[in-house]
C-alpha cells in the first residue's frame, strides 16, 4: 500500500468501523430503553405489518370482552326482575290455592283477593321500571339485540327479545286449543300425517289409522309448542227397537274380536237383551279393550285409552234382526268405526302467525288459527273459590312464561362467559405472539450492548491511531 498524506485510506476504513460501531450501540440502547425490538419499520417492515395487525386484534378483543361484560350484566339485570316476579307469581298461587278451599268465608276470600292485587301491582312496577342504560327490559319494548363479541365483522351473539311481563300478558299465549278435537272417523289404511306452521311443515310419515296414534305424533316433540291428550272413546247409545221376527242368537264383531249374544224376539224382550249384550260384550273387555253400557233406553260403547272402536253386527240365527233389537245405534253409519277426540294446544312459537293446520291422508284437515288464548292474571279474583280455582291456571302460564324468560337468559349469560374465556386465552395467545415480534430481548440486547460498546471504543482507538499515519511520513523528510 503507498503512502500518501493526502488520502489517509486507514483514517477512513477505522471512521466507517466507528461510523457502524455507533450505529449499532445506538439501536442496542433504544432497544434497550423503550424495551421494543422493533421501534420503526426500518427494523423489521415485514415484522411490523404483522405486529400491527396482531395488536388491532389483541385491541378489538379486548373491547369484545367489555362488550360481553355488558351483555352479561344486562342478562343479569333482566334475570333478578324476572326472579322477583317469579317470586310474587308463586305466592298469588300459593294465595289462589288458599282461597279455592271451601273452609274459607267470604271475608277470608277479600282479604286474600288485596293482597293479591298488591303483588300483581308490584309485578307491574318492576316490569314497568327494570332498564339498563336507559333501555327498558321487562316491558316488551326489548327486542333482538346483538352483540360485538370478536375483533372481526360478523363475530355476534344475538340475545333473545324479553317477553313483556306485565300483568295484562302474564297469562296469556298466542296459539289455538281444542278441548275436544274430533278426526271424524279414523282412516281405514295406514296414512301421512302432516303438521303445518309458520311456512313450515312436519312430516310425521306414516301413521297408523288409530287417535293413539295421531297423539303419539303429536307428542312427540316434532313440533315446538304442541301438546295432545285424549279423551276416552264414546260410541253413543241407540234407541232399543224390536225388529226379529225369531228368537236366536247374533254375533257382534267388536274391534276384531267376534262376541256371540243371545236374543230373544218381541218388544217385551228389549231389557233382558240390553242386559244380554253389556254383558257378553264387558266380558271380552280384556280382548277389545271396549266396555259397555245400559243408559235404560240404548246401550253405549265406550275405550277409556282413547282406541277406536268398530262394530260389525251379523243377525246369524235372531232372524230379522239389527243392532237396535239389542240398544245398540243402528242406521247407514252404526257399522263405522268411531274414533276418539283429542285435547289439543298449541303454543305458537315467536314469528309463527295466521292459519295452522295438519292433514292425515286422505280423510282428514284441521287446524285453527294462532290468536291470544288464556286468562291474563290482572283478571284473576281469588274473592269466590271457582275465581281462585280458575286463576290457579293462568298463574300456571304466567310462571311458564317467566321461566322462559329466565332460562333464556341464563343461557345467554352462559355463552356470554364462554366466549369471555374464549378471548381471554385468544387474546394471551396473540398478545405472546406479538411480543415475540416487536418486543426485545434483554438477554440477547445487553450481550449486543457490550460488544457494541467495546467495538465503539476499539474502532475508536484505531481511528486515532491512523490519524497519526500521517504524521510518521514526515519522518522520511528529514
Amino acid at each position: 500500500m503507498p503512502f500518501s498524506i493526502n488520502t489517509n485510506a486507514t483514517a477512513r476504513v477505522a471512521e466507517r468501523s466507528v461510523e457502524r460501531s455507533q450505529a449499532d450501540l445506538a439501536t442496542t440502547v433504544q432497544r434497550l430503553a423503550g424495551g421494543l425490538r422493533v421501534n420503526g419499520a426500518r427494523d423489521d417492515a415485514a415484522g411490523l405489518a404483522v405486529a400491527d395487525r396482531l395488536d388491532a386484534r389483541v385491541r378489538g378483543i379486548g373491547a369484545a370482552q367489555r362488550n360481553l361484560n355488558d351483555g352479561v350484566s344486562l342478562a343479569q339485570v333482566a334475570e333478578d326482575a324476572l326472579g322477583a316476579i317469579a317470586g310474587n307469581l308463586q305466592r298469588v298461587r300459593e294465595l289462589a290455592v288458599q282461597a279455592a278451599n271451601g273452609a274459607n268465608s267470604a271475608p277470608d276470600r277479600a282479604a286474600l283477593q288485596r293482597e293479591v292485587a298488591q303483588l300483581l301491582a308490584e309485578i307491574d312496577r318492576v316490569a314497568t321500571q327494570t332498564t339498563y342504560n336507559g333501555s327498558s327490559l321487562l316491558d316488551g319494548s326489548f327486542a333482538v339485540k346483538t352483540f360485538q363479541v370478536g375483533a372481526d365483522l360478523g363475530q355476534r351473539i344475538t340475545m333473545p327479545t324479553i317477553q313483556d311481563v306485565h300483568t295484562s300478558t302474564l297469562g296469556t299465549w298466542a296459539g289455538f286449543q281444542y278441548e275436544q278435537l274430533n278426526l271424524a272417523y279414523p282412516v281405514s289404511t295406514p296414512g301421512e300425517l302432516v303438521f303445518v306452521a309458520g311456512g313450515k311443515t312436519v312430516d310425521f310419515g306414516i301413521v297408523q289409522p288409530d287417535t293413539r296414534n295421531v297423539l303419539a305424533a303429536f307428542n312427540s316433540g316434532q313440533v315446538q309448542g304442541l301438546s295432545a291428550s285424549i279423551n276416552p272413546t264414546l260410541y253413543a247409545a241407540g234407541i232399543s227397537a224390536a225388529h226379529a221376527t225369531t228368537s236366536g242368537s247374533a254375533t257382534f264383531t267388536v274391534n276384531g274380536v267376534a262376541i256371540r249374544v243371545g236374543g230373544i224376539a218381541g218388544g217385551a224382550a228389549l231389557a233382558a237383551n240390553r242386559a244380554a249384550a253389556v254383558s257378553a260384550i264387558n266380558a271380552q273387555s280384556a280382548a277389545t279393550g271396549v266396555s259397555a253400557l245400559d243408559t235404560g233406553s240404548g246401550v253405549s260403547l265406550s275405550a277409556g285409552d282413547g282406541r277406536s272402536i268398530q262394530v260389525d253386527y251379523a243377525a246369524g240365527t235372531f232372524a230379522g234382526s239389527t243392532q237396535a233389537d239389542f240398544g245398540l245405534a243402528d242406521g247407514p253409519w252404526a257399522n263405522q268405526p268411531v274414533a276418539a277426540t283429542i285435547g289439543l294446544r298449541y303454543v305458537a312459537p315467536a314469528g309463527v302467525s295466521g292459519f295452522v293446520g295438519f292433514y292425515h291422508d286422505p280423510y282428514w284437515y284441521s287446524g285453527g288459527w294462532v290468536a291470544s288464548q288464556g286468562t291474563p292474571i290482572a283478571q284473576i279474583d281469588v274473592s269466590t273459590a271457582a275465581g281462585a280455582s280458575a286463576a290457579l291456571d293462568s298463574i300456571d302460564i304466567a310462571l311458564g312464561t317467566v321461566d322462559a324468560s329466565r332460562a333464556a337468559l341464563g343461557a345467554v349469560q352462559n355463552r356470554f362467559t364462554a366466549a369471555a374465556q374464549n378471548l381471554d386465552a385468544s387474546g394471551e395467545n396473540l398478545a405472546a405472539s406479538r411480543s415475540r415480534i416487536v418486543d426485545a430481548d434483554f438477554a440477547t440486547e445487553t450481550a449486543n450492548l457490550a460488544r457494541s460498546t467495546m467495538l465503539h471504543q476499539a474502532s475508536t482507538a484505531m481511528l486515532a491511531q491512523a490519524n497519526q499515519l500521517p504524521q510518521q511520513l514526515i519522518g522520511l523528510l528529514l
